[in-house]
């Protein structure tokens, strides 16, 4: 085990928009009345079950001491007694079968979701889920238009969602209600749960003490199908948490230092569990801001002990039998670590050391302590002028992060300072619009110049209509989990900085980067000084929340209405049924190799850093997401091609006369389908970071790509690509990235034994590549896939086998 110390002094090792839009009032009514209480029937674990389970699971490992982690995977494991027969579980190295208790799906991903799950010719879903209208909504002037215009835009995909809704027993939170993380923290979210989330912060609701995990929609298809849903046994990084915050350092700051020193691929493969008497200081929704950024590491999700504020949490959002229920289970040891339980390694963070941490740009792990920014930027010779301020997402947008900011609001008007920069606020959810409307702190923010946007993601994903800065060097500031280029404004020259939302609206003020509002002065026109003090926050409203509009909510546990009718117009541009993918192998495929994949022709070599943004980007493309033919158009636009360094440019080396050497990357890609030319990519590290969007696996697949071969892989995009029938491998040797080039020629050697059985190592297939130029040579890889991984790709796709599986029975 490693042991690890970090400090704001560093990492120590050791033993052992457009202008600014007019400030709109909202005039949504807002109940006075307190939350009732939920039915909790279907959102209550079955701790008792759970416990037996995990009883069982004990006995196979010898009673050794579980991580809280453990005990929640392990207690889920599908028949423990069958699944573990060969004994024993290796963190990295064992695949589990589980059985997760809810699916959550935001409506961009929850088309293709429900387009797969459709097709698997099921009558209802097998476990709780539930839809959220958040990702489809633009900002541009303001909440209530916002709104209205987005319904109407995608109104046939909202008539699609509700439909199939209706149709399955899905509960349906309408657009308004607010991002599905929020949603979840509120509603369904418990100590001691296993739930899928189609998103990659899904792990936000870690913030309850449960493992939350981002998938793709085909991962969801499992859950939803009751077939057991796998995943490799992760490594359990412990972080250790104690001292208290204070001053202006918040959550958010714990996890953008930590982010800065585990960077993008520190958690990869692992689950963050955090420790310690720190743990304790902590709100239910700060730990889920903590959580919700742990996917910037890579982490797989993230969780933490039940904890007094997580007991005051559940009953103030009205799930006090919840909170009930996991009081007993604490009491029975399931939801704190054992004594002596053992971390692969363990991260000290004394969180009195802890300052105010700003990310960026273009990465969520480049992390600069806000006394050494203003430094920062001086040296990187950028403009120190701000040019919008951006708060809340689903990230930051609890009752305590808006009564902090709020704070700093009523000391700027006191001052009689507005924001000098457009200063836009999105509440996570319709509870959290309502219960900071009727406390006064919309009008606080309102009356110092923000504009606050719809219950929705808005500008953290893309959807926002920005028209100044278009093709200028500019920097923002805002509260959100992630900051690839592009991904806001669609301006690759728009540098995102993460900070806390109190540093965020601090700096509002001032218009300057350099700005460090725990030591610096705003001149007042009177030439008098202005200084912060420090920001007051509280974690839950006096008054209790109240729902505010509840036409936004599902019916609770809708029973499935089989009769009705799923809403897709045959002339659609938004959505398209699903083709099965088709085999590799066997009759039909035109595959003359056996098991072997067909000889692949390599489309490019992609350089650097290509997350699921450069895949399949978001933003304008968001419509799309409910139509593969169209979506496709997307694939890899904003990838660099190795071979010359331009973007979104790809060789045809086998062109006809009609046809120019080079295309875009989809026009290439689309050149090799129309020729049933399968092919191949050549990727650097960590590809395929960022989002869970399964559409970066679907779009290759759907142009016929067969294999990646990758220096390294984040975890979800390879498990996507699995599931589609997209074969991923590792370089053994990372040099043979650039040993091969578009035009080359490579066919998989041994695969046919892994699918047979005869070798089953990770280093059973090996690569022949043959170059342009007829030199041919051999490279060794290695491999990931599980038994069940193999019978997707046998099958063509997980999806294949699913279906095949359900009409035996």
């Amino acid at each position: 085990m490693r042991h690890r110390s970090i400090s704001q002094r560093g990492l120590v090792s050791r033993p052992r928009r457009s202008a600014r839009a007019p400030s709109q009032r909202r005039t949504l009514a807002t109940e006075a009345t307190s939350l009732p209480q939920k039915d909790c029937s279907s959102i209550t674990p079955p701790y008792s079950k759970l416990l037996q389970n995990l009883s069982t699971v004990r006995r196979i490992l010898n009673d050794r001491p579980l991580t809280l982690a453990e005990k929640i995977l392990y207690s889920h494991i599908h028949d423990p007694e069958r699944t573990l027969a060969e004994g024993g579980i290796k963190r990295g190295e064992t695949y589990l079968q589980l059985k997760p208790e809810r699916v959550a799906m935001q409506d961009a991903s929850a088309q293709m979701a429900l387009l797969q799950f459709m097709s698997a010719g099921m009558s209802r879903c097998a476990v709780p889920a539930s839809i959220h209208c958040d990702h489809l909504i633009q900002a541009s002037e303001g909440a209530e238009k916002d709104l209205e215009r987005s319904i109407v835009t995608n109104q046939e995909v909202f008539d699609f969602l509700e439909s199939a809704a209706r149709k399955y027993g899905i509960e349906f939170w309408k657009p308004g209600s607010g991002i599905i993380h929020q949603i979840v923290l509120e509603n369904y979210a418990a100590p001691g749960m296993l739930m899928l989330g189609t998103d990659s912060h899904t792990p936000n609701a870690g913030g309850l003490g449960m493992l939350a995990i981002g998938v793709g929609g085909a991962d969801a298809v499992d859950a939803l199908t009751g077939t057991p849903w796998e995943l490799k046994a992760p490594r359990i990084i412990g972080v250790h948490l104690t001292g208290q915050l204070n001053g202006w350092a918040t959550p958010k700051d714990l996890i953008l230092h930590l982010a800065g020193k585990l960077t993008v691929r520190g958690g990869t493969g692992s689950i963050l569990e955090y420790f310690g008497p720190g743990v304790f200081n902590q709100s239910c929704t700060g730990l889920a801001t903590v959580a919700n950024m742990g996917a910037e590491v890579g982490a797989t999700t993230s969780t933490f002990p039940y904890t007094p504020g997580m007991r005051a949490y559940l009953q103030a959002t009205g799930r006090a039998p919840v909170a009930a229920a996991a009081d007993k289970a604490a009491q029975e040891g399931y939801l704190a670590a054992d004594k002596d339980a053992q971390y692969d390694e363990v991260i000290e963070i004394n969180l009195s050391e802890l300052e105010p941490t700003i990310n960026g740009p273009f990465t969520p792990d480049l992390a600069t302590p806000l006394s050494k920014f203003g430094s920062f930027v001086q040296e990187n010779g950028w403009k120190d002028e701000l040019s919008a301020a951006l708060i809340g997402s689903c990230t930051n947008s609890s009752y305590e992060d808006m009564t902090s900011v709020a704070d700093l609001a009523r000391q700027a008007k006191q001052a009689g300072l507005k924001t000098k920069v457009p200063f836009l606020c999105t509440p996570g959810s319709e509870q959290i619009r309502a219960t900071i409307e009727r406390d006064q702190i919309t009008s606080e923010l309102q009356d110092v110049g923000a504009t606050v946007l719809a219950n929705a993601c808005g500008p953290c994903i893309g959807q926002w209509k920005r028209e100044d800065k278009q093709g200028e060097e500019n920097a923002i500031l805002t509260s959100f989990n992630r900051n690839f280029k592009s991904r806001n404004d669609g301006n690759r020259l728009t540098m995102n900085f993460l900070a806390s939302p109190t540093v965020v609206t601090a700096m509002a003020f001032s218009g300057k980067l350099s700005f460090n509002p725990m030591t610096d002065a705003i001149k007042l026109p009177s030439g008098e000084e202005f200084r912060f003090a420090p920001p007051r926050g509280q974690d839950l409203p006096a008054a209790g929340f109240t729902p505010g509009e509840t036409r936004y909510y599902p019916t609770p546990t809708p029973e499935p209405q089989p009769e009705t009718e799923v809403v897709i117009r045959p002339d659609s541009q938004r959505l398209e049924l699903l083709e099965p993918f088709p085999s590799h192998f066997g009759p039909g495929s035109g595959n003359e190799r056996g098991l072997e994949l067909p000889p692949l022709k390599v489309l490019m070599r992609v350089r650097g850093k290509c997350t699921t943004d450069h895949i399949s980007a978001a933003g304008p493309w968001l419509k799309y997401k409910g139509h593969l033919t169209n979506i496709s158009e997307n694939l890899l636009i904003t990838a660099v091609n190795d071979e010359g360094g331009d973007v979104n440019v790809a060789f045809d080396h086998e062109h006809s006369p009609a046809e120019s050497e080079t295309d875009t990357i989809p026009g290439v890609a689309k050149r090799f389908k129309a020729r049933k030319q399968p092919w191949a990519l050549i990727v650097d590290e960590n590809y395929g970071e960022g989002s869970a969007r399964e559409h970066a696996a679907l779009q290759p697949r759907f142009y016929g790509c067969a294999m990646i071969v990758a220096r390294s892989f984040a975890r979800i995009h390879e498990t996507n690509l699995k599931k589609q029938g997209i074969l991923p491998l590792w370089f053994v040797d990372k040099a043979d990235y650039g040993r091969i080039g578009s035009g080359d020629v490579v066919e998989t050697l041994g695969l046919a034994d892994l699918l047979e059985g005869r070798n089953t190592s990770e280093n059973a297939i090996r690569l022949r590549v043959t170059r342009r130029n007829g030199e041919t040579f051999e490279i060794p890889t290695r491999h990931t896939m599980s038994a069940d991984q193999l019978k997707w790709l046998r099958a063509g796709s997980a999806l294949n086998h699913i279906r095949a599986q359900i009409a035996e029975q």
